[in-house]
């Protein structure tokens, strides 16, 4: 399974971007997808999951009501919309996919860098 992410970037706080994680290699309904972020000099956290059905796996409490998780399975694409960015969602955003009767089988993509500023 390969991820790639992409859609990040530069934007002023309060400004929107949206995230797209492609995945390739034999992705099923047995995966669901998160997107995870980390800061400089912090550990990887949660930011929001969905399994292949639709099904939502959760949000973390700091982006929950600006941030969608949402996917587009023709076109095995995952995203993540984010709105009223704050200073503090700067960070390397992060796909992962996981097989959810092994999850040993797990993948992430390479990141994407979100850098907002004031």
């Amino acid at each position: 399974v390969q991820l790639v992410e992409s859609g990040g970037g530069l934007v002023q706080a309060g400004g929107s971007l949206r995230l797209s994680c492609v995945a390739s290699g034999g992705t099923s309904t047995r995966y669901r997808f998160e997107w995870f972020r980390q800061a400089p000099g912090k550990v990887r956290d949660f930011v929001a999951g969905m399994h292949r059905n639709g099904a939502l796996t959760g949000y973390a409490d700091s982006v929950k009501g600006r941030f969608t998780i949402s996917r587009d399975n023709a076109k095995n694409t995952v995203y993540l919309q984010m709105n009223s960015l704050e200073l503090e969602d700067t960070a390397t955003y992060y796909c992962r996919a996981t097989n959810i009767l092994r999850s040993e089988l797990s993948y992430w993509g390479q990141g994407t860098q979100v850098t907002i500023s004031s």
